[in-house]
């Protein structure tokens, strides 16, 4: 007797909406500590923070205020302005490829890949 495969429809990718502030900080501040050689603790205590309190801000969890995004910087020898100015470079990075994900969807995964 023959055995008869079960077809399914394969779904579509997902659209790609436009990351949150919040991610993209959190993805360019663990990309800035991490090229730094540093740990959670070592940049949260420079900055008055938890590690934990950190990780939740890298992985976009978390919306620090204005204070605690200079005091984060700072951890990390910027100024409020070169971290914005990154932050903002990275936001017009995905914007210009976002159009092209759209024809592609595999070409990026996730709203940071971009970034990477």
């Amino acid at each position: 007797m023959a055995e008869h495969a079960k077809v399914y429809q394969l779904r579509s990718a997902p659209p790609l909406r436009e990351p949150l502030w919040r991610e993209v900080l959190g993805h360019r501040l663990r990309t800035l500590r991490r090229e730094q050689s540093e740990t959670l603790s070592e940049t949260a205590g420079r900055a008055g923070i938890s590690p934990q309190y950190l990780s939740e801000i890298e992985r976009g969890r978390k919306e620090p205020s204005s204070e605690m995004i200079a005091a984060l910087a700072g951890a990390l020898d910027l100024t409020l302005t070169e971290l914005t100015e990154q932050v903002a470079g990275d936001l017009r990075q995905y914007q210009a490829l976002a159009p092209r994900a759209a024809l592609a969807p595999k070409a990026i995964a996730s709203p940071l890949a971009f970034a990477a």
